[in-house]
């Protein structure tokens, strides 16, 4: 493995550590909604999700990323991403819980497993990405 591809397979298994603390967040409201509150899971999902992108945002850029991207650029990016993964969040669940009657935690387990693929690549190479210098050497 060169060690550009070993260093971002580290960065991918931090980000999925960080994601599994927003998936928590996410989980843990969701099954409150759905169980203790009577909510319909595809709102329970999406008010989880909500809260999850909101943990991943400080510990991504934190912790993975370490960016020094300001906030007014990094945090619009980052709510795109997450926002374009709320779609397919909600797209999916629906599908699944509804459509096809999957149980609704294990539905949200897989849709959450395929959305983490689309979140690393979209924030490594667009949210969190470091700025380059652009050279203007004229010889």
């Amino acid at each position: 493995m060169s060690q550009g591809l070993a260093a971002q397979f580290r960065r991918f298994l931090g980000f999925a550590a960080v994601g599994g603390v927003g998936t928590l967040g996410h989980y843990a409201l969701l099954v409150t909604l759905v169980e203790w509150g009577g909510a319909d899971p595809v709102l329970g999902s999406v008010a989880g999700f909500l809260l999850g992108a909101l943990i991943n945002y400080s510990l991504s850029r934190t912790l993975v990323f370490a960016s020094s991207r300001p906030h007014r650029e990094a945090l619009p990016r980052f709510l795109a991403v997450a926002g374009s993964g709320l779609v397919f969040n909600t797209l999916l669940m629906s599908l699944l819980t509804h459509g096809l009657e999957f149980p609704y935690l294990w539905a949200q387990i897989l849709v959450t497993g395929l959305l983490l693929f689309w979140h690393y690549a979209a924030n490594a190479i667009w949210t969190f990405a470091r700025k380059h210098e652009v050279s203007h050497d004229h010889h």
